[in-house]
């Protein structure tokens, strides 16, 4: 049996010693960096992770002007950013991410219980977006759209805890990058696997030691071989 095609996936998120997403200051500069280097054709997001970022790093969400209703024109080498935001949590701040400069643009994945007025929202300002799911966005048949809509062969999740969970849960999951910072959290760590449902057996593919204490790792997650739903 011939299964869909999906692009490689791999999340990278930079962490504490104890595995924190928060209460410390990350090397944003290295974070991307290393992103780079894996060439994605495409950038995957959680909304609340957008939103999270325009709360920590931003300075509010500025008004919107007249070229914030119309795709951007940048380099087509650029990759875009897919936001998976189905109850329409970004509606007024989207172009936050437009606006950021080696983005290519953003496409939303969307269900169809996402609230017509957001869906509205989306068209005034020509964003694309896909409906895929009911009551939440359908991950894998999200990756097969991508793959054969949009040619993605490589997809960074560079996201937060909630949808990089789903992903390894519904074992979406190819590679893990981690960027481990110098520094223990303690009690108020926000561990970034603490919502994993199952065992996940990892092989070490890299291990680099960067300036200024910074550890890289990259493991590959093995997969079980499953039956397509």
């Amino acid at each position: 049996m011939v299964f869909p095609m999906v692009p490689k996936v791999i999340i990278h998120n930079s962490i504490s010693i104890d595995g924190s997403f928060s209460s410390f200051e990350p090397n944003m500069e290295l974070h991307y960096r290393i992103a780079g280097m894996f060439k994605p054709d495409m950038h995957l997001i959680g909304s609340n992770t957008v939103k999270t970022g325009i709360e920590l790093y931003g300075a509010g969400v500025p008004p919107e002007e007249a070229s914030d209703f119309e795709k951007p024109k940048r380099n087509k080498a650029f990759p875009a950013w897919v936001v998976v935001d189905s109850k329409g949590t970004l509606e007024g701040m989207l172009h936050t991410c437009r606006r950021f400069e080696l983005c290519r643009d953003v496409i939303v994945l969307v269900s169809q219980t996402t609230p017509q007025r957001y869906l509205r929202y989306l068209d005034e300002r020509h964003y694309d977006y896909h409906c895929i799911g009911r009551d939440s966005v359908d991950l894998r048949k999200a990756l097969n759209l991508l793959s054969k809509e949009y040619h993605v062969k490589t997809l960074l999740a560079d996201t937060g805890r909630i949808l990089g969970n789903l992903l390894l849960n519904q074992g979406l999951v190819d590679e893990i990058s981690l960027l481990v910072h110098p520094v223990v959290v303690g009690k108020k760590s926000y561990n970034m696997f603490k919502d994993i449902t199952r065992n996940l057996t990892m092989t070490l593919v890299k291990c680099e030691r960067l300036e200024k204490q910074y550890i890289w790792l990259v493991y590959q997650v093995k997969k079980k071989e499953s039956s397509p739903t």
